[in-house]
Order: C-alpha cells, then structure tokens, then sequence
C-alpha cells in the first residue's frame, strides 16, 4: 500500500444553505466510505486566505491569489495498492457535481 494525496481545486458551492449543508453531507459520507474501506489517512478544507513566502530573500505576500477554479480548497491522504486504485477512488467525491476536479499525487516518502 502506498499514501496519495488527493488536492481539491474548483467546484465553488452555489445554492441555498440547505443545498450547500446536503452537499457537506455528501463529503462526509465519501470521506467516512473512505475511512470505512481502510483508505482514509487525513484531510480538512483549507481557509480562503493565507500567506505565500517566495524566493532567497523569503518574501511575504498576502496569498493564495489564483482563479477559483486553480485555487487549493482541501487536501485528502489516502492509502491505495496503487495510482490506479488511488483515481479509482477518487471518483466518489463530490467535487464533481459543481465542476471541480481532484489532482491525484503519489507521495513520495523520505523515510529512511
């Protein structure tokens, strides 16, 4: 088994309270499939704001400044035989219904 994390860009939540609360329903019902099948590791949703610290000199600018739709809004890391699994279950997010998309990444590990 290896570690994956899933980086979740676009797919801004539109509707009514109750509509967005039902879509919130639908991540912790995949997330908790996840953690049910032995795949969940860790994740949350991240803030809208933030810093961003670039170059030699460390400079810090207010940030992330990126369209929505290439905006970082939440991280997963599951645990999969392989990338193939790994996509496989990350198309049971919900992400979808509002036109995000989930980036699948291998993490590599630095353990020695």
């Amino acid at each position: 088994m290896a570690d994956f994390m899933y980086l979740f860009r676009g797919g801004e939540e539109t509707g009514s309270p109750e509509q967005m609360q039902q879509h919130m329903q639908k991540w912790r019902t995949w997330i908790q499939e996840l953690g049910n099948q032995g795949h969940f590791k860790a994740g949350e949703p991240l803030e809208r704001t933030g810093k961003v610290v670039r170059g030699q000199g460390k400079v810090v600018t207010d940030g992330p400044f990126a369209e929505a739709k290439d905006l970082v809004g939440g991280f997963l890391l599951v645990t999969a035989r392989d990338l193939e699994e790994a996509v496989e279950l990350s198309k049971g997010c919900p992400i979808f219904e509002n036109g995000g998309l989930v980036e699948v990444r291998p993490v590599l590990s630095m353990s020695p």
